[in-house]
């Protein structure tokens, strides 16, 4: 990933080009739904209104995440992130809802599509839009790891194949198929359904603090561990924050050891867990060796309490 200076300036971008997108696929859609009546191109409308309330949140809760710490949030202002995920997701579910209940009225009673070749030419300019925008934002998500960007980079991944969707409808409609338009819309309210629950699921993870990956916890212990000074390892604690992320724990060094060595290998395990998780706060806190009554260490409790 970049620095933080970097990434900030990308998300910036990513949040300004998805609310230029949107506002433009709302206008023009607005006015073809108009001119057709199309309930798939109503679903469409009402995602691409998502779209451009969700990169209105996302916009300021980045701005808010990107603020340095100050008295008041000495862990910074990472979780704005999930916040707006969480907002992203309750409008989502709460539009899909209702498509679905009015595209099913379509299925029982079919009308026809109005203007479909307009229908059709106004999905296929947001299909070009948002593939534009998909592309930028996968860079941007692959190089910040930023949780509020890649809620959006679903939002207009999916409106690509929503769109495909309208201009399948609207075809098929003109073909005499009436149903194919109340029918994509409930495929699309219950897409929406599915975007919404892959957001808030890594929201809700982060506002909870949930532990690093498994993998990672593993790969932190090994690179602690392979510090010949170190003597044994507990109290692993991680959690993310937006970009922001945190480890602390306790690791046992020589207990004949002075506070000024037992710092400088604290420092060294810093600098290398530093190398492989960059721009991470490390807190270390040094103890002396902690020998069980059946001689075993702190970090091997777990496996006996597993075994009993």
């Amino acid at each position: 990933m970049l620095d933080k200076g970097d990434a900030g300036n990308l998300m910036r971008w990513a949040t300004r080009a998805s609310v230029s997108v949107a506002l433009c696929l709302v206008v023009g859609k607005a006015i073809v739904w108009w001119l057709s009546g199309s309930v798939a191109l109503l679903g469409s409308l009402a995602d691409s209104s998502l779209d451009l309330a969700a990169s209105l949140v996302t916009m300021f809760a980045i701005r808010t995440a990107l603020m340095p710490p100050d008295d008041d949030h000495r862990f910074g202002h990472g979780k704005a992130e999930a916040l707006a995920g969480l907002f992203q997701a309750a409008v989502m579910s709460g539009s899909a809802v209702f498509l679905v209940l009015e595209s099913s009225s379509h299925i029982w009673e079919p009308e026809p599509v109005e203007q479909s070749s307009l229908v059709m030419i106004i999905s296929a300019i947001a299909i070009l839009l948002s593939l534009g925008l998909v592309m930028f934002q996968s860079y941007v998500v692959r190089h910040t790891a930023s949780l509020a960007v890649r809620g959006d980079h679903l939002h207009y991944k999916g409106d690509m194949l929503l769109n495909l969707s309208v201009i399948a409808a609207a075809f098929l409609s003109a073909e005499g198929f009436l149903r194919a338009d109340g029918i994509f819309g409930v495929l699309i309210g219950l897409y929406i359904l599915k975007s919404a629950y892959d957001i808030v699921r890594p929201a809700i993870d982060m506002l909870m603090d949930r532990e690093f990956s498994p993998e990672e916890r593993e790969q932190i212990f090994n690179i602690v561990m392979g510090n010949p000074d170190v003597k044994g390892l507990h109290e692993l604690k991680t959690r993310s924050a937006g970009r922001d992320r945190f480890i602390q724990m306790h690791i046992e060094v020589p207990g004949d050891m002075t506070v000024a060595a037992a710092h400088v290998i604290a420092d060294e395990v810093e600098a290398t867990l530093g190398e492989t998780f960059p721009d991470t706060e490390i807190l270390i806190h040094m103890d002396p060796p902690t020998v069980l009554s059946h001689g075993l260490t702190v970090q091997e409790l777990p496996d006996i309490k597993e075994e009993a």
